[in-house]
C-alpha cells in the first residue's frame, strides 16, 4: 500500500519547478514580446490626435452653472441608485449596476437615443468640473481600497497562496503584451512608444477589483475558508503589482509637473513609498490612543486622515505618478484596528457610494463611446481583447490553483473570482486614457471587457461552487469585506 503513495509524492512537481513554469515562463515571454515589439517605433499620431479630439472636454470658455451641475448630479444619483437597486435584485453587486448607469448616461446610450437631451444635460465644456469631483473621489477611493488591504494577506501564507498570486498576474499579463503587437499599429494613443502600451495593456488584463471581490465572498460565505483566503491574497498581491506598474509607466510616459528627471521621480517615488510605510505609518498609529480616548471617530479625526491622504496624493502627483498611488501608499500605511477601521470606512462610505464614484462613472461613461467599435473587424478585435482576459485570468488562476493542490471545482472558483475586474480596472483604464496610452476606441473595448468579467462572476461561481458546497463554516465578515459595495 505504500508503494503508489511514494509514486505519488515523487511525481508531483516542486514547487520551484510550478513557479519557474508558471511565473518563470511567462516573464520571460513578456520580455521577448517587449524586445520585438521594440521595432515597431510610435504609434501613427494621427490615431492620437482622433483620441484627444473625442475624449478631451472641450476647452471652451464657459462658466460654471450650479443650476446645470445640480442638475447633473441628482440625474446620475437617481440612474445609478436604480439601476444598483435592479443589478442587486438579479444578485449582481451593487457596483455593476452603478457602472452599467455611466455607460446609459454616456453617448453610447442616452447621447445615441436622445442627443438634444444629452447635450443639454451634459455638454462638453461642463464636464471639467464634473471630472474634478469624480478625481476626489477617486483618490478618497483608492485610500480605502489601500486602508482594506490586509498586511498579512501580502505575507506568505503557504505555497499555494503564492503560486496562485504570481501566476494571475503573469499569465494575463503576458497575453496582453502579446495582444499589444497586432493593436499597436492602429490602435495605440498618439506617438506612444510600444513599451509602454504593451505593458499598460499586460498591466490592465491582470488587475482584481479587490473590493468586489471580499464583498462578493463575503456574500457567499467564503472568507474563512481556504478557498476565499488564496483569493483575497491573489487580489491583494495584484492591486499592489498593478499600481506599482502604473505608476512606473506613468512617471515614464508624462513626467512630473515640477520638472523633474525619471531617475528623480523614482527615487522620490520609492522613498515616499518607503517613508509612508516605515515613519508615516508610527505618526498615524497615534490615531488610534486619540480615537480610544473619545470613543468615537471626531471630526478632528477624520480631518487628520483625510488631510493624510491629500498631502500623499500630492506627493505622487507632483512627482509624475499620479495622485491615486499616494492615496494608495497611505491607506497601507493606516494603523488597523476593528473600531478604529469600522468607523472610519462608515465615515467615508456614504460619501463615496451614494455621490462621488457615481460621479467617477458618469464622467467614464461620457467618454466611452461604444460606437467607435464599428464594423466587424473591429468587434473581432473586442471579442478578442475580452477572451484573452478570461483565458489569462481564468486560465493562469486555476491551472495554478489545481497544481498547487486544490481540487478542479476549487481552482475554477478560484480563476472566476480573480477575473472580477469591477472599478479598480475602470480606474485604471482612465487613467490610461488620459496618459494618451489608450486611443478611446481601445478605452471602449476595456471598458466593455470590465463589464463583461464582472458580471460573469456571480452566475459563474454559483454554478461551479454551489451553496451546497460550501460546507466551511460561515465566519465573521472582517470590516474591510462589507465596505464600499454592499
Amino acid at each position: 500500500m505504500p508503494a503508489p503513495a511514494v509514486a505519488s509524492a515523487t511525481k508531483r512537481p516542486s514547487f520551484l519547478k510550478l513557479y519557474g513554469l508558471l511565473v518563470g515562463a511567462p516573464l520571460l515571454g513578456i520580455a521577448l514580446v517587449l524586445a520585438f515589439g521594440a521595432d515597431l517605433g510610435r504609434a501613427p499620431v494621427a490615431e492620437g490626435a482622433a483620441a484627444a479630439a473625442a475624449s478631451a472636454p472641450a476647452a471652451g470658455a464657459s462658466a460654471f452653472s450650479l443650476l446645470q451641475m445640480l442638475a447633473q448630479i441628482g440625474v446620475i444619483l437617481a440612474v445609478a441608485r436604480l439601476a444598483g437597486w435592479l443589478m442587486g435584485r438579479l444578485g449582481q453587486p451593487q457596483v455593476v449596476g452603478e457602472m452599467a448607469a455611466g455607460i446609459m448616461l454616456g453617448p453610447s446610450l442616452l447621447g445615441a437615443v436622445a442627443p438634444t437631451l444629452s447635450e443639454a444635460l451634459f455638454p462638453a465644456s461642463s464636464l471639467g468640473f464634473l471630472n474634478a469631483l469624480s478625481q476626489v473621489g477617486i483618490v478618497l477611493f483608492m485610500f480605502v481600497v489601500g486602508f482594506e488591504l490586509d498586511h498579512g494577506l501580502l505575507r506568505e501564507r503557504g505555497h499555494s497562496a503564492v503560486l496562485t498570486s504570481h501566476a494571475s498576474i503573469t499569465a494575463p499579463f503576458l497575453i496582453g503584451t502579446a495582444l499589444a503587437l497586432p493593436l499597436f499599429p492602429w490602435l495605440a494613443g498618439a506617438g506612444v512608444d510600444f513599451a509602454p502600451f504593451a505593458l499598460f495593456l499586460g498591466a490592465a488584463m491582470s488587475v482584481t477589483a479587490f473590493p468586489v471581490l471580499a464583498r462578493i465572498l463575503r456574500e457567499r460565505g467564503l472568507l474563512g475558508t481556504h478557498l476565499g483566503a488564496i483569493a483575497i491574497t491573489c487580489a491583494a498581491v495584484d492591486d499592489v503589482t498593478a499600481w506599482c506598474i502604473l505608476a512606473g509607466l506613468a512617471a515614464l510616459i508624462r513626467g512630473s509637473p515640477a520638472g523633474l528627471p525619471v531617475w528623480a521621480t523614482v527615487l522620490g517615488s520609492v522613498g515616499f513609498a518607503a517613508l509612508s510605510l516605515t515613519v508615516g505609518r508610527r505618526l498615524l498609529g497615534r490615531l488610534l490612543p486619540a480615537f480610544e480616548r473619545a470613543g468615537r471617530l471626531t471630526p478632528g479625526l477624520l480631518a487628520t486622515v483625510i488631510f493624510a491622504v491629500l498631502v500623499g496624493a500630492w506627493v505622487t502627483e507632483w512627482l509624475g505618478i499620479h495622485a491615486l498611488f499616494g492615496a494608495f501608499v497611505v491607506g497601507l500605511a493606516m494603523p488597523r484596528e476593528p473600531a478604529f477601521t469600522r468607523a472610519l470606512l462608515d465615515r467615508l462610505e456614504d460619501l463615496l457610494v451614494v455621490l462621488l464614484l457615481p460621479l467617477f462613472f458618469a464622467f467614464t461613461g461620457l467618454r466611452t463611446r461604444f460606437g467607435l467599435i464599428q464594423g466587424g473587424e473591429l468587434w473581432l478585435v473586442c471579442g478578442a481583447i475580452v477572451a484573452a482576459a478570461i483565458v489569462g485570468k481564468v486560465g493562469g488562476s486555476m491551472l495554478a490553483s489545481r497544481l498547487s493542490g486544490l481540487s478542479w471545482r476549487e481552482s475554477g472558483a478560484v480563476g472566476v473570482l480573480m477575473n472580477t475586474r469591477g472599478l479598480v480596472e475602470l480606474v485604471f483604464l482612465n487613467v490610461g486614457l488620459e496618459l494618451g496610452v489608450l486611443s478611446p476606441t481601445l478605452f471602449a473595448m476595456m471598458v466593455l471587457m470590465a463589464l463583461t468579467t464582472t458580471v460573469m462572476t456571480t452566475p459563474l461561481l454559483a454554478l461551479i461552487w454551489p451553496p451546497a458546497s460550501r460546507a466551511a463554516a460561515r465566519t465573521a465578515a472582517p470590516a474591510d469585506a462589507d465596505g464600499l459595495f454592499r
